[in-house]
């Protein structure tokens, strides 16, 4: 018996996948839909990290959903308060009666002539069976779930204690009262750093290179203080809108004059070290925004340092010996425990293997369209969030333009949405990320391709992608829409 051509399949139970289902609820109440998570739970990010203290990186009033108020004091939220507003979501819109857990997506091939996505997924026990679908969301993230960035070092199997990748924490590791080194200055390291001091009888984070630093509140006093006035749903619009135009104004302005943004972080650095901070730990070799800013809530990392608890330590590593890390400085570390923060492997929609007509689909060869869609693929649309702003900002708009698309194929009897760019040679193309963040340059070569032009790229600019997705026509000449009948026409005559 052939199973049922759903109108939507949607990869991952995450907040990119959750703010979709939600969005279909809403917006086209008519189109069934079935979500696929390869996992055994929901929350995507929020329940795969389990290291100690992980956190929002951005504020939850962009973080959470358009849709559903964050009313939590902190503004800066830790991972269990992040997952069980998720799951707060999914419960109070059913949602799990769509999803299907431990479903690994191992490959999806677009039929034109039958107009609907065919999913190879293998469960649990690796038995292998097929879904269909007549639009794909690829909600799966950024990153590999698998596995994460392993740095080698030399010497490494030398080591006497315990080494640890942040992404697959042990839950029974034992750092009480030991020395701690943890590689890495991104927003893992910065997290770990002032939880593990806690218990930990020291903590140094071992960087090759600075950071910036944004210390700020966890805690947003003017929305609290709003939310004993006024309903909730109030507060989130007036603080979000609030929180997106400061994000932006600071975004544009390292950009256009760096130096004030420095003097900026460098203040709060100031202030929460209690003392004026050296040039060889606190002043990166790029400019603010050239990667991400890592947020420190309270300035904890700081209060670890005046402490005693906690050290940073710039240097390059020479190799690991029995008892630590050998610098090449001829500095020797003690350590324990060393974590291995040193970053995400990127993944490109879920490392599904794409074909469309049996030809398989290198997204590499293809240009972003609008942010959320890729040159001449059908019938799919993906979130990759903001590098400079919270993902989930990107989910909303996508979501929304998804279910525009939905409805007006819906209202004119069509099957086939295509973004048709018939020679993507004439376009002046440049680099998908103005980014020099490690994991997004050792990907460059899964990345799809972009224009310097609308609408063949993705943009950092949420306000600007915002008015698009949202405002602009759906039917914009670039998007082919069809039915599969007149596909299938054009296949046959194109090959005779």
């Amino acid at each position: 018996m052939t199973e049922e051509v759903v109108d939507v399949l949607i990869a991952g139970a995450g907040i990119s996948g959750i703010g979709m289902a939600v969005r279909l609820k809403h917006q086209c109440p008519t189109h069934t839909f079935t979500m696929l998570e390869q996992r055994e739970d929901i929350g995507g990010t929020w329940s795969l990290f389990n290291y100690p203290g992980v956190r929002s990186d951005s504020d939850m009033y962009t973080l959470g959903y358009d849709f559903e108020p964050w009313t939590h004091k902190k503004a800066i939220a830790d991972g269990t308060t992040i997952l069980a507003y998720i799951t707060s979501i999914v419960e109070k819109y059913k949602l799990r009666e769509h999803i299907e857990f431990e479903q690994k997506i191992l490959s999806a091939n677009w039929s034109s002539e039958d107009a609907y996505w065919t999913l190879i997924l293998a469960n649990k026990s690796g038995e292998k069976h097929e879904k269909r679908g007549r639009f794909l969301y690829m909600g799966t993230g950024y990153y590999d779930y698998e596995k994460g960035h392993e740095a080698v070092f030399e010497g490494s199997q030398e080591f006497a204690g315990e080494i640890v990748h942040p992404q697959f924490w042990p839950q029974d590791l034992d750092y009480e009262n030991k020395k701690v080194v943890v590689i890495g200055s991104g927003a893992t390291a910065v997290t770990l750093l002032p939880t593990m001091a806690k218990k930990a009888a020291h903590v140094t984070m071992l960087q090759r290179t600075p950071t910036w630093y944004a210390v700020r509140s966890s805690e947003d006093k003017i929305a609290n203080g709003l939310g004993k006035i006024m309903p909730s749903k109030w507060t989130y619009k007036i603080i979000r809108k609030r929180n997106v135009l400061l994000q932006s104004i600071i975004f544009k302005l390292a950009r256009s004059k760096p130096e004030r943004v420095v003097k900026m972080l460098m203040k709060g650095v100031r202030k929460a070290l209690g003392s004026e901070p050296n040039s060889k730990d606190f002043t990166p070799p790029y400019r603010p925004w050239e990667q991400r800013i890592c947020l420190v809530p309270d300035g904890d990392m700081f209060t670890a340092m005046r402490e005693g608890k906690a050290s940073i330590e710039t240097a390059h590593i020479k190799h690991f010996t029995k008892t630590g890390i050998q610098l090449t400085s001829g500095k020797h570390l003690e350590a324990d425990v060393i974590i291995t923060a040193t970053g995400l492997k990127l993944a490109m929609a879920g490392k599904v293997c794409f074909s469309i007509d049996g030809v398989e689909t290198n997204f590499a060869d293809h240009f972003y369209y609008k942010g959320c869609m890729f040159s001449n693929v059908p019938n799919m649309a993906i979130v990759f969030g903001y590098l400079n702003a919270s993902w989930t900002l990107k989910v909303d708009i996508v979501s929304h333009y998804v279910c525009r698309i939905l409805n007006h194929m819906q209202q004119h009897g069509l099957t086939t949405v295509n973004p048709q760019l018939d020679d993507p040679e004439a376009l002046e193309e440049e680099a998908l990320f103005d980014f020099s963040s490690g994991y997004v340059q050792r990907a460059s070569d899964i990345l799809p391709r972009q224009s310097k032009t609308m609408p063949w790229r993705i943009t950092q600019d949420y306000l600007f992608e915002k008015n698009v997705l949202l405002k602009q026509a759906v039917d914009d000449g670039f998007l082919k829409f069809s039915h599969a009948r007149q596909e299938k026409d054009t296949v046959v005559k194109d090959s005779k």
